[in-house]
């Protein structure tokens, strides 16, 4: 059984992203694994395993437009199935 169920992953479009900080609020306010957030003031990519995603949308949403947002069920893709 995974940990983490949900791979979480979008873009994130703003003015003044700090990918720093945006990890940094990750590790002090989401559970999760495998984070990615890299880009740069303008775009940020985000990868994260996490059991809530919705939070994650919540929150970076706040930070600016979201989109390409894709999440998948790794625990249906580890039986086969359609994530």
């Amino acid at each position: 059984m995974l940990e983490y169920r949900y791979d979480t992953q979008l873009l994130i479009e703003g003015n003044d992203l700090c990918e720093d900080s945006i990890h940094d609020y990750f590790m002090e306010n989401f559970q999760g694994n495998c984070l990615l957030a890299v880009g740069d003031a303008e775009l940020i990519k985000i990868h994260f395993h996490t059991n809530t995603p919705w939070d994650v949308l919540k929150y970076c949403a706040t930070l600016g437009e979201i989109y390409d947002i894709v999440i998948e069920d790794m625990d249906r893709q580890s039986r086969g199935l359609k994530g």
